[in-house]
């Protein structure tokens, strides 16, 4: 790939950022996009990805994903597209990093329970939760609340996946997300910037290469099972044909990263193809074309579309699986209940913010604690408020 000398003209230059909502003096050594990473890298919420699941609980193994690997994984791949694209790596990587700071724990299983206890009080959306901790639940700093990201970033954080229609509460909008756009506007109703997309789709791209990694070693398919799956079976056919005995482990790892570099290859040839078909003269420009211009090509999106298939069946719907989310599910289900019910067993720093037993207001302080919970966490918290014989802390 050929490597940009500068950034490209649809790109997100720094010097042309939007600010933060508080202003603040510049940095005379990094641009506002880096500054953005770094607080994100130095967020509580970032270092508590370590210990969410990315599909494994956390205890399970030492070798597969969390979430927080999970994002330095999209931040790497992200990274490399926007180089080969002359976008901005500093935002992407940024974008990339916070993309998952709103997920509650034990994944999308306690993600499910938290959206069906909570929706009489709004709902739940991880993206929406990511807002959150970013504009309101880190309180590091002294003159505001949140980490004061550059509009850019913050866009990014809820317009990655496309543009959300309407605006402000009642409007069917994740509710954090209506009530933030009524006091700073995201331009929620158009497509992101150039830098939010490629972390969205680089996201696509980690998480389905590592679940094969990880599916594979946790035994829940082999490679028999994949032999039939496009490009990913052709893909370790090649591999076993150019090594020949090659050890498993080595197989696996060989393949996965033929398959990163062949869907990122992909992903950079069709851009390049949309961006000279629209020809834009600025990141604005993108926002307003009406459609992505981050993309894969129409067969790398078939293929994108059968290994989500098999994965979904052979992995995501494997009994062990399904046992290990039917317990997550239920301890989320069992934390917010009672905490709701009885906000007086919430820790002092969170009970000052709640209200009375059963009112939205303390639903919402009740969503953000048991979101902002680590699996592990959750689990102690859990043993501790359910086991008569646990001792409180």
């Amino acid at each position: 790939m050929t490597v940009p000398a500068a950034l490209a003209p649809s790109a997100s230059h720094p010097e042309g950022s939007r600010g933060r909502l508080y202003p603040e003096p510049e940095s005379a050594s990094r641009n506002p996009f880096q500054r953005d990473r770094d607080r994100i890298i130095h967020s509580a919420a970032f270092r508590r990805l370590e210990y969410k699941t990315q599909v494994f609980v956390n205890h399970e193994g030492d070798f597969f994903r969390t979430r927080l690997t999970h994002s330095l994984e999209v931040s790497q791949i992200a990274r490399s597209i926007c180089r080969s694209l002359g976008l901005n790596e500093d935002l992407a990587e940024a974008l990339a990093l916070a993309h998952d700071l709103g997920h509650p724990p034990f994944g999308h299983a306690g993600e499910d329970a938290l959206k069906e206890v909570a929706s009489p009080f709004g709902g739940f959306d991880h993206n929406a939760q990511s807002l959150r901790v970013v504009t309101a639940l880190e309180r590091r700093y002294a003159r505001f609340d949140g980490l004061n990201l550059t509009w850019e970033t913050l866009e990014g954080v809820v317009k990655h996946n496309g543009p959300l229609t309407g605006a402000g509460a009642g409007s069917g909008l994740p509710l954090a997300i209506a009530e933030y756009a009524e006091t700073h506007d995201l331009e929620l109703d158009t497509h992101a910037g150039p830098e939010a997309q490629v972390a969205a789709l680089s996201d696509d791209i980690a998480y389905n290469n590592h679940d094969i990694d990880d599916g594979l070693r946790a035994g829940l398919f082999t490679l028999e099972d994949l032999r039939d799956v496009p490009l990913v079976g052709p893909m370790f056919a090649v591999v076993e044909q150019a090594y020949p005995g090659l050890d498993e482990s080595r197989l696996i790892h060989e393949a996965v990263r033929r398959l990163i570099g062949h869907m990122v290859g992909d992903l950079v040839e069709e851009t390049q193809r949309r961006i000279a078909e629209a020809n834009p003269a600025s990141a604005e420009d993108i926002r307003r074309l009406g459609r992505p211009v981050v993309a894969f090509s129409d067969e790398m999106q078939e293929h994108d579309r059968s290994l989500k298939a098999f994965l979904f069946d052979h992995m995501y719907r494997h009994y062990k699986l399904n046992r290990m989310t039917s317990k997550a599910r239920r301890v989320v289900r069992d934390l917010f209940q009672l905490l709701l019910d009885d906000p007086g067993c919430l820790p002092t720093e969170w009970r000052a913010s709640a209200g009375s037993p059963g009112t939205a207001e303390t639903a919402r302080v009740v969503t953000d604690y048991v979101a902002g919970m680590t699996d592990r966490y959750a689990l102690d918290e859990h043993k501790q408020l359910f086991d008569l014989q646990s001792r409180s802390s």
